[in-house]
């Protein structure tokens, strides 16, 4: 049984939380403290506490995306064919696996303001909710997975490597539920200050998809040799042992296994389902336009010539990797921004969400730095300079860096604004700032001067420059006018 504090009892940075999420207080004399430094504790401990979320975040993505980096290397060690037969199939895969988490987007804002607002009782049904959205979201993913090769060629795609990309994805299919219910246990703990147990497991991870992949793929220690198909097997087996894990620590921890996470398992609540579908659709249309223009350009890019397609890939790369630092600071937007707001707190609430933004932008500045000053070098790393053959592509890759440098803090503004408007609840109307900047300004001006006026790659990139730059000023402003009234709503729905 729950024992819940009183009502008007708030979690403050002075006061413990409750299961030990613990922020330190400052004691020090106010009569002896200049004015300034007074004003200046809050948002101090504020950078603290969401760095603090926003670390094992960053570095749980960046561990997934070894993971990936891990199969890609080793189907390279089967041959160009069979890499190209995965990459296929592993992208169809993963844009199906990134809308269904964009739908589980809803989980960590409704978790926080329940947790900021103490209503702990609601935690159980959020999180029983939460796992049936995921099982119900699953199906028509599962669904087109499986019909993988067909997609494919309906796309243009070889028939042979659509195939043998099926036969991949098909493998690898049983392993997405799993990781969709290992990312609602990843919300839970998220939302309760605790990310480290999903860092954790998702490291060990790293190293027992690394193991597999050589034992299945290649036949290693006595089992059979699957190519392709092992791959995919090792992705399904290491999914459901992670869920499987933190699964076990979450009903175990003695902190989090009062909430009797699996009560009354069966029963749903249609009302809450759909809470959780208004939220969380419009979360999944977002990511998926995101991601889509990228995708977009890249398909772009490709008509204009086989150099500006690699330089591209190095420019995105690059880009995609800083990216990770003000994605996991808006995740830990998301939390702050709730807790706060469902604790009735609006001061704290607006200090959460401006103080991850100016984080995500402050950070910013180092790699747009980066691209802009040391371009040549980092494209080094990708294509060598001494090969006459790579000019082109080296050149035009420079050029694209510098103009990512020139979108850097857009984009983290648009990052750090999304997650903290979603720590209020507020997803439909940024999923169409979304939708009219990255297509509506994004794609139209990349096909017509990139493609149609015959301007090239860098009129594409300078049209990316200018959707995130839209999206990024229109996100901000939307928090600066809306968060009062989205504020009021939270306190009123407590």
């Amino acid at each position: 049984m729950l024992l819940l504090p009183a009502r008007n009892q708030i979690a403050t940075p002075d006061a413990p939380c409750l299961f030990g999420v613990k922020m330190q207080a400052m004691h020090a004399n106010p009569h002896t403290r200049p004015p300034a430094s007074r004003a200046l504790t809050p948002w101090l401990q504020e950078a603290r506490v969401t760095m603090t979320l926003a670390v094992p975040l960053i570095l749980t993505v960046i561990a997934h995306m070894a993971m990936m980096t891990t199969d890609r290397i080793m189907m390279g060690w089967l041959g160009s064919e069979v890499l190209a037969a995965g990459l296929l199939g592993g992208h169809l895969f993963a844009t199906l696996e990134h809308a269904a988490i964009g739908v589980l987007g809803a989980v960590a804002p409704v978790l926080s303001q329940h947790l900021g607002a103490r209503r702990f009782r609601q935690v159980r049904p959020a999180f029983r909710h939460s796992m049936w959205m995921a099982a119900i979201t699953s199906l028509p993913c599962m669904i087109l997975i499986w019909h993988a090769g067909a997609i494919l060629v309906l796309l243009g795609q070889d028939p042979e490597l659509a195939s043998a990309g099926q036969t991949y994805v098909r493998a690898m299919v049983w392993g997405f539920l799993p990781i969709l219910w290992f990312v609602v246990l990843s919300r839970l703990l998220a939302a309760h200050m605790r990310p480290r147990a999903t860092l954790i497991v998702v490291v060990c991870g790293i190293g027992t998809n690394a193991l597999a992949d050589y034992a299945l793929m290649f036949g290693q220690f006595g089992l059979p040799r699957l190519g392709l198909v092992g791959a995919g097997m090792t992705t399904a087996i290491v999914s459901v042992l992670m869920f499987a894990v933190l699964l076990a620590f979450v009903l175990h921890d003695r902190r989090l296994r009062r909430y009797r996470l699996l009560g009354r398992f069966w029963r749903v609540d249609r009302a809450q389902l759909q809470e959780l579908a208004r939220l969380g659709l419009p979360i999944a249309v977002t990511n998926i336009s995101e991601v889509g223009i990228f995708l977009a350009s890249t398909l772009l890019m490709g008509l204009i010539g086989a150099a500006a397609l690699a330089a591209h890939a190095i420019a995105l790369q690059c880009s995609a990797l800083v990216y990770m630092v003000p994605y996991g600071i808006a995740q830990a937007a998301t939390v702050r921004v709730g807790r706060e707001a469902g604790a009735g707190n609006r001061d704290a609430t607006a200090r959460a969400g401006w103080t991850a933004l100016l984080l995500g932008v402050g950070f910013s500045i180092l790699p747009a730095a980066a691209f802009w000053f040391f371009g040549g070098a980092i494209v080094d790393i990708f294509l060598d300079l001494t090969r006459p053959e790579n000019r082109t592509a080296i050149d035009l890759a420079v050029s694209f860096l510098a103009i990512a440098a020139a979108f850097q803090m857009a984009e983290a503004g648009q990052a750090t604004a999304l997650g903290a408007l979603r720590g209020l609840k507020d997803t439909r109307g940024p999923m169409l700032i979304a939708l009219a900047g990255f297509w509506g300004v994004g794609f139209i001006s990349s096909a017509v001067f990139g493609i149609y006026l015959g301007f090239g790659g860098h009129a594409i990139w300078i049209s990316l420059a200018a959707a995130l730059t839209v999206v990024g000023v229109l996100l901000v402003w939307r928090f600066f006018t809306r968060s009062p009234l989205l504020i009021n709503r939270a306190l009123h729905s407590s």
